[in-house]
């Protein structure tokens, strides 16, 4: 077996910065992105059939896919022993490494400064080939997002709960952003046309920012920190963004330093596609879209008024390269569920077994020919029994 330090030494040659991966890596990944817009299996869902039985891992797929299951908690993957997979899977993104493979990176939602952030390396063929931890020594570490440069956005979900920005490799030490703010975070997403972040809140009167750096990204040093503040206007709702005055809540939470904030109702993951910021609210069931070139705010999905109530629970958001919204359910049915650009609300995949779970961490490979996503808590019920999973298509 190949030394760990030496992987890691070959996956970061280039660096420039905390995480920025080979030069070309960016431009790579994005073409692999182009090209899966037509070719790949999950570029588009519109079309996917129904369910069938469940496979021998209890999990619920259309016709033509096939999941196997990548890490268990409490275990080291296959072939890698000396790290072993954290409890509580959580948040989790992919990132494209110089030799045609991929990290899979996972939160883990342990409090007491038991979280973190774990991470799978894979081959070009797909294979696990490392496993290790980019973050430690912190807590409840749900959701969180991937940066264009080629880092992990880690966020912790409680009052005082800081940003942390991740190398994927785990060569560089990941580092805190409290200009990001200090409050209950869930999810950002990262928006390069407008220069800005965005960020969910999971309290139950929770608001949405958005962080504007003082110089370009991907610097986050310093900047202003905003929070949404609903425009009712004939034409429809728009977001007006307000500056909280002390980001890091010193005296006075994030969201109560604005009177005329908005209030989300649990907000949960966070994804941006074609200028349009999709995210979620779970104390509503509610699927939002705003759109950042016109500031205007439309609710995509809601349970209590859709002709198709099947999606309950929301949580973690993730987007195929043609608009796809991929959302996972906290509970509910234990499904990941599509809502696609026609309009159709399709489950992609269901897990039987795990009443007690919730599902987490979706993402897709660079080239969408796998969706990696985890049940938290799998059929035993606690963090320990953590289960990640690959799904891939075999026609």
């Amino acid at each position: 077996m190949i030394n760990r330090i030496k992987r890691r030494d070959f996956l970061s040659r280039g660096l420039t910065g905390l995480g920025l991966f080979a030069a070309g890596g960016l431009l790579r990944y994005q073409s692999l992105q182009a090209a899966a817009a037509s070719s790949a299996p999950f570029a588009s869902l519109e079309t996917l059939g129904e369910l069938q039985a469940p496979d021998a891992n209890g999990v619920m797929l259309p016709p033509g896919f096939i999941a196997r299951v990548v890490a268990r908690s409490g275990e080291a993957p296959v072939g890698l022993p000396g790290y072993t997979w954290h409890p509580a899977p959580d948040g989790g993104a992919c990132f494209a490494t110089p030799d045609n493979g991929w990290i899979y990176v996972s939160n883990s939602e342990m409090r007491s400064n038991a979280g973190g952030v774990g991470a799978l390396r894979f081959n070009s063929n797909g294979d696990v080939i490392d496993a290790y931890s980019i973050l430690t020594n912190t807590s409840i570490n749900c959701a969180g997002g991937a940066t264009p440069w080629g880092t992990w956005l880690s966020c912790e979900e409680f009052a005082q709960g800081q940003v942390y920005e991740c190398d994927p490799s785990g060569r560089q030490a990941a580092r805190v952003r409290p200009a990001l703010g200090s409050f209950k975070h869930e999810a950002v997403a990262v928006d390069m046309a407008n220069q800005c972040l965005y960020l969910t809140e999971d309290e139950p009167d929770g608001a949405l920012y958005r962080f504007r750096p003082a110089q370009a990204l991907p610097y986050l040093d310093g900047g202003e920190l905003e929070v949404a503040s609903i425009n009712e206007r004939a034409d429809g709702t728009f977001i007006e963004w307000l500056p909280v005055s002390d980001p890091r809540a010193r005296s006075v939470p994030t969201r109560k330093q604005q009177a005329n904030a908005a209030i989300f109702r649990g907000g949960e993951g966070i994804a941006m596609y074609a200028q349009k910021v999709y995210f979620t609210t779970k104390r509503d069931n509610r699927v939002w879209c705003y759109d950042a070139s016109s500031q205007r705010l439309d609710v995509l999905y809601d349970f209590a008024t859709s002709a198709e109530p099947i999606l309950s629970g929301v949580d973690n958001v993730v987007i195929t390269a043609t608009g796809d919204v991929l959302v996972a359910e906290d509970a509910g049915d234990m499904q990941i569920v599509v809502l696609t650009p026609g309009n159709r609300i399709i489950p992609m995949v269901q897990i039987v077994g795990h009443a007690t779970s919730e599902i987490t961490g979706p993402a897709f490979d660079p080239g969408y020919q796998r969706l990696y996503f985890s049940s938290q808590r799998g059929t035993a019920g606690n963090s320990n029994g953590g289960i990640t999973y690959e799904i891939s298509y075999t026609g």
